[in-house]
């Protein structure tokens, strides 16, 4: 029994140990899973804290001065940024141009520079038009796409040739109306017909082609519309042709308008007229047969051109052409009664120029101008004029002097020009001109002598500076 009973603990002791064993294991793997997750968490705050930026992290590598002085920088930019648009500065471009000239004129008998001189002291000539000019330009965008310009070129801009005395070239406004393509457009406007720009820095050559002379407006006071369309450019104004203010008596305004589309980078067309009433100085005259003063008063002008472009690469193509008529605006009157006879003309022009290097472009132009009718007459010429070759011919009258060969037939002009223009550096263009001067009749007169002839010849050089 006592053998029995030893068997039976023994069993039980067997049977225990494996338990105890098991629960000894459990303990274990429970220590070490608690040692792995605070291995865990300790590797977990670690990343937190690495990815977490420091003091200096937020200095972007700067020392505590540095960021002092950064921020002072940025708190005067802030505060300059402030006075600029608080003195009316802000959207402000200045542009300025110059342009010293040298000029020969065989038939004028003179040679020398011409700068700055007065545009109307012995009339607008073609050689003596806007060369010799220095011109600024203030232009101001302000907030909401308002621009507006002021352009100052005294004794030399379209101020000068109407008024005699403004030193004022552009004054002008444009208001956006619901979008930036459609605007209102307003003040003294210079004209923007024909395929050349008025300014020395816009213009390849020095002197500019007979229509630009004689056939187009100087400038339009006035207001009206322009209007952005894709390709498309249209502008026009219900203005004074050439005048700043009508005079008594004078009350009808031009139609100005101007169409410009860009087909693709390199070729474009345009066009531009005028129609309405104008200044005569014609009208200021008197009845040779009557004896009675006419009636001084604008009258009507018809005006219109259509001009094209080519440029691509070394090549630019230019081209115009241009017809015109004004009521009473003839040189000669007529014969019998006396009265004033209506004026007209018509005629081309066009420019080729080729680029030699990046810097020394030639350029050659070509105009024609047809003006026989009624004694000939051109926009504000209404007199013959010896200098530039407008109105009937003279022939030498065999007794040392010289007549009117015909007063019925204005004199057919035509102008040649070659030049070269070599730019120098950003700022400064340097330009040189020969130009030969034709006319089908004898036009032309001769300084030292009063005699005349039917060509003269022109020669020109100039600096062109530009900031």
């Amino acid at each position: 029994m006592k053998k029995l009973q030893q068997h039976a603990i023994a069993l039980a002791l067997a049977a225990a140990f494996p338990s105890l064993a098991m629960a000894q294991s459990n303990d274990a793997l429970m220590k070490e899973l608690k040692a792995l997750k605070d291995r865990v968490t300790q590797l977990e705050e670690a990343l937190k804290a690495k990815d977490k930026p420091t003091e200096a992290d937020k200095q972007w590598g700067m020392t505590p001065q540095q960021v002092q002085d950064f921020n002072r920088v940025t708190v005067k930019t802030e505060a300059l940024e402030d006075a600029i648009e608080a003195q009316g500065f802000k959207g402000l471009k200045i542009s300025g141009q110059m342009d010293p000239t040298f000029i020969y004129n065989r038939a004028q008998n003179r040679a020398g520079f011409q700068f700055l001189n007065r545009v109307n002291a012995d009339g607008y000539n073609y050689d003596s038009s806007y060369f010799g000019m220095a011109m600024i330009d203030f232009q101001k965008e302000m907030d909401g796409g308002t621009k507006w310009r002021l352009t100052l070129a005294p004794n030399r801009g379209t101020g000068a040739v109407f008024d005699g005395q403004s030193i004022v070239h552009e004054a002008s406004v444009s208001i956006p109306l619901g979008d930036l393509q459609t605007r209102l457009i307003a003040g003294q406007i210079p004209d923007w017909s024909g395929y050349e720009y008025l300014p020395p820095t816009q213009n390849k050559l020095i002197t500019h082609n007979l229509l630009f002379d004689f056939t187009l407006p100087t400038a339009y006071t006035g207001a009206g519309m322009e209007i952005i369309s894709g390709k498309w450019d249209v502008k026009a104004v219900i203005a004074n042709l050439n005048t700043a203010a009508k005079t008594s008596g004078n009350k009808t305004p031009v139609l100005a308008y101007r169409v410009d589309y860009s087909k693709g980078e390199y070729n474009g067309f345009g066009f531009a007229g005028v129609h309405g009433k104008g200044a005569n100085f014609r009208s200021d005259d008197v009845n040779p047969i009557s004896g009675d003063p006419y009636d001084a008063r604008d009258t009507f002008v018809n005006l219109f051109e259509a001009d094209a472009y080519f440029i691509r690469g070394d090549w630019t193509f230019q081209g115009q052409l241009s017809y015109g008529q004004q009521r009473n605006g003839a040189i000669t009157a007529d014969p019998v009664t006396g009265e004033l006879r209506d004026s007209r003309w018509y005629g081309a022009s066009v420019l080729a120029a080729y680029k030699f290097t990046p810097r020394l472009e030639g350029i050659a132009r070509f105009d024609y101008l047809s003006n026989k009718k009624n004694g000939g007459g051109l926009l504000g010429y209404t007199v013959a004029d010896g200098r530039n070759g407008i109105g009937p011919g003279f022939v030498d009258d065999g007794a040392g002097g010289w007549a009117v060969a015909d007063p019925e037939r204005g004199a057919n002009r035509m102008a040649l020009s070659f030049g070269v223009g070599y730019l120098f550096n950003a700022n400064t263009t340097f330009k040189a001109e020969y130009r030969l001067d034709r006319a089908n009749q004898a036009v032309f007169v001769d300084a030292k002598d009063g005699s005349y002839s039917k060509s003269n010849h022109l020669f020109g050089a100039s600096m062109v500076l530009s900031f």
